[in-house]
């Protein structure tokens, strides 16, 4: 009997909460969101669909976002392998041996670290909107923030009008509760991109909801410093990979564009590339959500 289960574990003495949806004996996909986004980043329509498809679904509040704990970052700094720990006690709490793994952005960093480093939890890997795990994309950024030309071997930085964005977010006012989901919604419609449509109610619930239900607005920040911590575990060749792997990326994708997911899949072995024309570095376009469950439904029926 499908239904949904709402639960908290523990990592590392920190509290999650999680979300199991579905009928408890069916195959199992565990959905890890992205920087600074708690669970609900992923949309009710794409859970739905994979539910509908015969799985279980798992996803939670990251650490430092939604209803989890929040954490110190100064006092106890932690890295993706801490990321990754998390996701696996996510497994451990709902008893899931293992699971068909799906991460968006830095949700499909862990999604690798897990593939590279827990196989044994890993039944497929899917990576949305990401880039490989070791491939650090800082210096590249820095050179685009200060006009100069880019590396030979640097994946392209982020589409100039996000950079933009993100010097006008800097000096806009986010003192009030208000001023912050204006200033996290025009973050959200940025990256969606300027060929799809921009779902603007469902992304204003998105940003509503986050803030509304962390106990820490500002904690989230804590994920930009640990994705940045590029720790020796992150180095290990993804050639190591054995898992079954789907790159999915968008063609329009104003953050990571398309060349970080090219890259990924080629260094996966036999991994498949499915590019969705138009979709940026978001799922708040109307019918993508299905769109992207749909990919995946085909993927884990391997």
């Amino acid at each position: 009997m499908n239904s949904t289960e709402r639960t908290f574990v523990t990592s590392a003495g920190l509290r999650l909460w999680t979300e199991r949806s579905g009928a408890p004996e069916d195959p199992a996909i565990l959905l890890i969101m992205g920087t600074a986004t708690p669970a609900i980043g992923w949309p009710a329509e794409l859970v739905e669909t994979l539910v509908g498809g015969g799985h279980q679904v798992l996803r939670f509040d990251h650490r430092d976002t939604g209803r989890s704990d929040c954490v110190d970052f100064a006092t106890h700094p932690y890295t993706l392998a801490d990321l990754a720990a998390d996701a696996v006690a996510v497994l451990d709490g709902h008893g899931v041996t293992a699971a068909h793994v799906v991460g968006a952005s830095l949700g499909g960093a862990i999604a690798q670290w897990l593939a590279v480093h827990r196989p044994d939890r890993v039944r497929t890997l899917t990576a949305i909107m990401s880039g490989p795990m070791g491939a650090d994309a800082g210096p590249a950024w820095a050179r685009a923030l200060a006009g100069q030309t880019p590396d030979p071997d640097d994946l392209p930085p982020p589409a100039p009008r996000f950079l933009e964005h993100l010097a006008r977010k800097a000096r806009m006012p986010r003192t009030t509760r208000e001023e912050r989901i204006a200033a996290d919604l025009e973050t959200w419609r940025v990256l969606n991109g300027d060929v799809l449509p921009f779902d603007e109610p469902a992304a204003r619930r998105l940003v509503a909801d986050s803030y509304d239900s962390a106990g820490d607005p500002a904690a989230a920040a804590n994920h930009d410093l640990a994705s940045r911590r590029m720790t020796d575990d992150r180095r290990v060749p993804l050639s190591s990979i054995t898992a079954p792997t789907l790159v999915v990326h968008g063609t329009e994708d104003p953050l990571r564009p398309l060349p970080h997911g090219e890259a990924l899949a080629a260094q996966i072995p036999g991994a498949r590339l499915r590019t969705v024309p138009g979709m940026g570095h978001t799922f708040l376009s109307p019918g993508l959500p299905r769109r992207v469950a749909e990919l995946l439904l085909e993927h884990t029926m391997v």
